[in-house]
Order: C-alpha cells, then structure tokens, then sequence
C-alpha cells in the first residue's frame, strides 16, 4: 500500500551518518515539504568507515558528523542528534533502551522509522551491519511498549506511545512512500557523504544509482519513484 498519511512528528533512528539517506531521505524530505516536524538521531560515530588509512577516528567522527548536519538540512529536518557509540560495538542493553525511551518521550513523534533488523542476508555477498540489526531490535522493544509502559525508564519522561513503526531496509515490504518529488533532496543528501563515496563518485553515478533503487520501488509500488518499509501498527 501507498502511505499517503502525513504524521506530524516523526523520528529516524539509524546507526551510522550516511545509513538515513539511503534509506529514507526521500520520505523524510517528502514529509517536511508538507509540513512534518522531523528528527534524526544517528546512534553511532561513524568512527570505522570509510576514509583515508591516515586519518585518526576522532577526525573521522568529526568529519562525518559534518556531512550528517549538511544533509540534514538539506531535507528539512528539525534536528539531529548523535549518540557516539562506536561502529560495531552497539548492542540492545537495558542501559541503550533506556536512552532511546528518553528520546521517543521528548520528541514524541507519531511515527518512528528505524532499520529492520529481520533483515540479515543480502543475497549472497552482503551480511546487515551488526549496527543497525541491534538498533532495530531496541527500536521494536521500546517503539512497540517500553517507551509507553510509564515503569519502564520512569525517570526519562513521560509515556507515550507510538502509532506506527517504519522498517527501513527491509525484504518484506509492504508499504511505500511516493518519493517522486524529493528525488533530487534525495540525491543532494547522499552525496553530503563524500568521505564514504570517494573521490572517484560524481554526481550523476550518485543519482543513477538513487533513482535506480527508488524506480524498483516504485515498480513495486505503481508509482515513479518509491522507498519501501515494513509497517508495524500500535495504535
């Protein structure tokens, strides 16, 4: 199905800098044209990717962290923020879902989007990161209840409960959000993460390669250009 529905508030949780982009920026870009107070919270520093073997992972961090904001505002978004865990070290402690709770209670957003952690083999030459399949088990403990059972964290805020979690990345989709007119935000973010596509990536192999994966979507959708999700109900 085609979600035509606009949330008000939404929030997307991903593991590294670049992971929202490739995953959902057209949605989020699609959603604050139209109105929709969205946040982002990035859980990990980005510290083990891409970049030159001389580079120290502070600087790293920091450079990433750059092309996360620029991309950012490119899409509209109300805020980002970053939790600096590690790459590859996150995992779904009660201390981790203590400190998501506290953020779905401040943001108190409608919608959650976050990686669908179900999702592990990729064909046969890919393995989803460690990263974003523990993220993804905490977003569906404290996006499904914890975050509204008020004994749950009792010191991060008040409850609230969400009404729809969106499973980025994932191979069963089965809701789609019509991206047609925020393919070029889409393409603008991406290419924010020039120290994760190289030197050698211009411009237009970045939007070839974007408009690909949104025209498979979009084939599967009955529209253009699409980004798919697996779609979680609570209220």
């Amino acid at each position: 199905m085609i979600l035509h529905d606009r949330p008000q508030r939404a929030l997307a949780l991903f593991a590294h800098p670049d992971d929202p982009e490739v995953a959902c920026a057209g949605t989020l870009a699609t959603w604050t044209s139209n109105g929709t107070h969205a946040h982002l919270v990035i859980t990990n520093s980005g510290d083990k990717g891409m970049g030159p073997p001389s580079i120290e992972a502070a600087s790293l961090t920091e450079v990433r962290r750059g092309e996360a904001e620029q991309a950012a505002a490119l899409l509209g978004l109300a805020s980002v923020q970053f939790l600096d865990h590690p790459d590859g070290e996150l995992e779904n402690t009660s201390a981790f879902r203590a400190q998501l709770i506290g953020i779905l209670r401040a943001i108190r957003p409608d919608v959650v989007i976050a990686p669908d952690p179900t999702a592990v083999f990729f064909g046969d030459s890919y393995v989803n990161h460690h990263d974003h399949r523990a993220l993804g088990w905490a977003a569906l403990d404290v996006g499904g209840s914890m975050a509204a059972g008020a004994r749950y964290a009792p010191d991060a805020g008040e409850a609230h409960q969400i009404q729809t979690l969106l499973l980025a990345g994932t191979l069963e989709p089965d809701t789609w959000v019509d991206i047609a007119g925020a393919i070029d935000a889409k393409v603008g973010a991406l290419s924010c993460h020039r120290s994760q596509l190289g030197d050698s990536a211009r411009d237009d192999m970045v939007r070839a390669l974007v408009e690909a994966r949104a025209t498979e979507a979009g084939q599967a959708a009955g529209v253009r250009y699409a980004e798919g999700f697996r779609r979680l109900s609570f209220a």
